[in-house]
């Protein structure tokens, strides 16, 4: 399945973005990346261009619709995990 990178916009697998979800249940924001929770969902590249992108501009709080208060340094630990 192909997901839009917030960052970019860019179609690409979702295998190969980062998910952050808006859970349904409490409204908490989740770097999600096994997938195991349901809510409305964001998805980014692994690269840092896309990340600042999508921080700079709001992209994350526009695709899930919602004031977004994850830090920056969780998703670029991301990167770092991800071998990139």
């Amino acid at each position: 399945m192909l997901r839009k990178c917030a960052g970019c916009g860019e179609l690409k697998p979702k295998e190969n973005l980062i998910k952050i979800t808006k859970n349904y249940k409490d409204g908490n924001i989740v770097i999600n990346p096994n997938s195991k929770i349901f809510g409305r969902s964001a998805y980014l590249c692994y690269n840092q261009s896309c990340i600042d992108n999508a921080f700079k501009k709001s992209k994350l709080n526009k695709f899930l619709k919602t004031s977004v208060s994850i830090d920056k340094t969780a998703l670029e630990k991301m990167l770092g995990q991800k071998g990139i």
